[in-house]
């Protein structure tokens, strides 16, 4: 089968072509440093050529709310276009839980735009709704902070890392297009000031979390729902203690 990953140069991208290329498939990865541009149709024709599958994991080079929303439309059309032109039988689409749920993220409203232009189009789908990964809590400590403390809230979350995220996509992949959601989830919930203060605790890092029910995750009030799968979501099987204790420079 071949199967082109549009983004295939990111961090899940990666790992999403090496897993399918170790099932045997023919897999193209395409992403503006390899020749294929989505926003400006550049390369696409060619690379989708003989495709019965794209995985879309392509991210905006900017989170600016106008920015933003940009990219993900215009990459839609135009991807979604080259899609029905060459045969293309199954669109997956990685996205994020909760997106529907934070309409004052801008980023969230380009993610909820990008899910109906593949609801309205003429290819088969499947949106796999992630949750937060386990490689982007630094960066949540990061956008916390306040003076000398990282302010959180508690609310609840489910973060999974990024390998069982690939496999997921992977698997999706070569199954039959559900034309429909399915949310994408760790094994175990853990609220979010707790989850940056394991993190910070075992990098060593002296920075301390303040719990506050009124702060915000990037700028947006959340709550137990706001980040949390739905019913009956697909779990990966990785720990964060477990991912922890594998990522962290031995001695």
């Amino acid at each position: 089968m071949k199967i082109v990953v549009i983004g295939g140069s990111g961090l899940i991208g990666k790992k999403i072509v090496s897993n399918l290329r170790q099932q045997g498939h023919e897999v193209v990865a395409a992403s503006p440093s390899l020749g294929v541009n989505a926003v400006t149709g550049e390369g696409l024709a060619q690379a989708l050529a003989g495709a019965q599958v794209v995985v879309d994991v392509a991210n905006a080079p900017s989170w600016e709310d106008s920015a933003v929303l940009t990219f993900f439309e215009t990459s839609g059309r135009n991807l979604l276009a080259a899609e029905k032109a060459a045969g293309v039988q199954h669109h997956v689409a990685l996205s994020v839980v909760g997106a529907d749920r934070l309409p004052d993220s801008g980023y969230m409203r380009a993610k909820v735009a990008q899910e109906k232009l593949i609801k309205a189009a003429k290819v088969l789908y499947t949106i796999v709704r992630a949750t937060q990964f386990f490689e982007f809590v630094g960066g949540i400590a990061d956008s916390a902070i306040d003076g000398q403390a990282v302010r959180l809230p508690p609310a609840m979350m489910q973060p999974i890392v990024s390998d069982d995220v690939a496999a997921a996509l992977a698997d999706v992949a070569v199954a039959l297009p559900l034309n429909g959601t399915v949310d994408l989830a760790g094994p175990e919930p853990i609220r979010m000031d707790e989850l940056v203060r394991r993190f910070l605790s075992a990098h060593r890092d002296a920075r301390k979390v303040t719990t506050d029910v009124h702060a915000r995750y990037y700028g947006t009030a959340v709550n137990d729902q706001s980040l949390t799968p739905g019913d009956n979501p697909r779990l990966g099987p990785t720990r964060f203690d477990d991912w922890l204790s594998r990522s962290m420079p031995r001695a």
